[in-house]
């Protein structure tokens, strides 16, 4: 069988960091692996090896793949990317030339979700606020003075989007005792009854929940979705959980709402990445802002290169992709 000729293209501190050793073995194992990291497709080097390359192994920090660079990779036939979105380097001159796609997404999904369900059942029980204040010595709690409607017991999660991450939190929910509603126009009533989900409208999701976790992916239509109507109507301390994309939330509403101290919020992405300074989220104590991390870090990348190689193997032995892309679903994914 004759190997297909790949190569990898993304920023060479990414495949430093996603691509060990032993994930370079497997893929050289599978394929005919050119030196080298394509970092950008405009030097002698780079034409020399597109001209020949079949399938490209991309990650954060890959060029776009446009018209102009897939007129010098006239054999290329195939995709394999070893992160999520596949918005920044896939062009329509891939899909209009029939490229075949996949990602690692699902493996990244993993650890956004385990956040998501970390912050949710910390966040019921106001375990950050209250460390804080047993630090200070503020925090006389014995046990039977916390206030009612602490806790994790019977609680009410609301999924915004049935993504591929808001399906498994809705997942990784189960076993807990929650109530799960799900706002997503893509989702009938049967999926989200196999979900285990409760179906509902974006107002009533934002109405009902206790926690509201956000997993819709940033399109036109989803910019500011939640805006300040939304955060207006949801229940005094409530929280509002955004893992998605910063661009989705209206900030300076949620500012105002979690500043009056009528909910509070947990952002793990903001509009910008990195607020400005002075930015009063900053200075809340109902809110926490963690660095963009819920998604594959440390040993967690790994996750992403076995994915990746399992579907580098797969097309090379003629099978289909496992996690394809298909380009009629970029207006519901991230």
């Amino acid at each position: 069988m004759i190997r297909p000729r790949a190569a990898l293209a993304m920023a060479p501190r990414t495949a430093a960091a996603v691509l060990d050793d032993t994930a370079l073995t497997a893929l050289r194992s599978v394929c005919d692996l050119a030196d080298g990291v394509l970092a950008d497709f405009t030097s002698a080097a780079a034409h020399a090896v597109l001209r020949d390359v079949e399938l490209l192994v991309t990650g954060w920090g890959c060029p776009p793949l446009d018209a102009a660079v897939l007129a010098r990779a006239p054999r290329l036939r195939a995709v394999v990317h070893t992160a999520g979105s596949v918005r920044r380097h896939v062009t329509e001159a891939c899909w209009d030339r029939g490229i075949a796609v996949t990602s690692a997404a699902a493996a990244n999904a993993v650890p956004v979700a385990e956040y998501t369900l970390a912050m949710i059942l910390l966040s019921g029980k106001r375990v950050l606020e209250r460390a804080r204040d047993h630090r200070i010595g503020r925090c006389a709690d014995d046990g039977l003075s916390v206030p009612a409607h602490l806790g994790n017991y019977g609680r009410t999660v609301g999924i915004l989007s049935a993504s591929m991450i808001g399906r498994r939190v809705i997942g990784l929910l189960r076993p807990h005792d929650f109530h799960v509603l799900v706002h997503d126009p893509h989702l009938t009533a049967a999926e989200a009854a196999e979900l285990g989900a409760e179906p509902v409208s974006l107002a009533e999701l934002f109405a009902r929940a206790d926690v509201v976790s956000v997993h819709t992916p940033l399109l036109p239509e989803t910019r500011g979705l939640v805006g300040r109507e939304l955060i207006a109507a949801m229940r005094p301390d409530a929280v509002l959980i955004n893992t998605a994309r910063g661009a989705v939330l209206d900030q300076d509403a949620l500012a105002e709402a979690t500043g009056a101290r009528r909910i509070r919020a947990i952002l793990d992405v903001t509009d910008p990445e990195v607020l400005r300074p002075d930015h009063p989220l900053w200075t809340d104590d109902n809110v926490l802002i963690t660095p963009h991390l819920a998604g594959s870090q440390g040993n967690e990348l790994r996750r992403l290169a076995e994915l990746a190689v399992a579907e580098v193997a797969r097309w090379a032995a003629g099978q289909p992709f496992a996690h394809l892309v298909r380009r009629e679903r970029l207006g519901m994914i991230a």
